[in-house]
């Protein structure tokens, strides 16, 4: 059984309006030394699979498929033996 950690965040240049609340609401609690903030999403994924590439494969498909939109997301994925 592996663990896959998969991350997903939005391409640079793609409008990420969480980012930009939640930097405005830290500046405002007097964060003023924040740049910037991205919002993203986070999967931990069980795999009942022994087989490490094979793992990171099936997550691959798995973000094509659902996870991730190509156009405006880009994604890392970590396979945790």
């Amino acid at each position: 059984m592996v663990d896959v950690l998969v991350e997903i965040l939005l391409k640079k240049g793609v409008a990420d309006p969480e980012g930009d609340a939640t930097l405005k609401a830290l500046r405002l609690l007097g964060f003023a030394n924040v740049s910037g903030v991205h919002s993203a999403k986070r999967f931990l994924i069980r795999l009942e699979e022994s087989d490490a590439a094979k793992a990171k494969a099936q997550v691959e498909e798995m973000c094509h498929k659902l996870l991730a939109n190509p156009v405006i997301h880009d994604y890392s994925i970590t396979v945790r033996a």
